[in-house]
């Protein structure tokens, strides 16, 4: 049996027009966040965080902003763990596992390799309030 989910005592919603702006204001929104919450910029889970959300946000950008005007990021955070989202309303989701081929590009392997090392999890979600899917990458502190 499963523990129980407990809620994130942080949390932080933003959404954008999916267009190139939008990882800047993305990443520029995590690190406002991250060091309200006191995670201080140096940890060293928050660079990887960055790049991840930077190459998450990227991809929506280029691959889904066709049928996704807009993107969501959610932040969350506990103590011991740092948790974000990006979603968006393409219905195509992205395999996080297997081999990357030379027409995906190596974004998504990045991103896998970079949560495998801190130790973390990637998984896509599909939504249960509209229509699309979230990727969700948990790290810990």
């Amino acid at each position: 049996m499963f523990a129980p989910l407990t809620p994130l005592p942080y949390r932080h919603v933003l959404t954008l027009p999916a267009e190139p702006s939008a990882v800047r204001i993305a990443r520029e929104t995590a690190e406002l966040t991250l060091n309200g919450w006191g995670i201080g910029l140096r940890h060293p889970a928050v660079d990887p965080a960055l790049l991840i959300l930077s190459e998450l946000v990227t991809n929506t950008v280029r691959h889904a902003a066709a049928h996704s005007p807009q993107v969501t990021v959610i932040y969350g955070a506990s103590r011991q763990r740092l948790v974000f989202a990006v979603h968006d309303t393409h219905p195509y989701q992205p395999p996080l596992d297997g081999p990357v081929d030379s027409t995906s590009g190596g974004g998504l392997a990045m991103v896998r390799e970079l949560v495998c090392d801190l130790g973390g999890t990637a998984v896509v979600r599909t939504s249960t309030t509209v229509a699309g899917k979230g990727i969700w990458i948990t790290l810990p502190l």
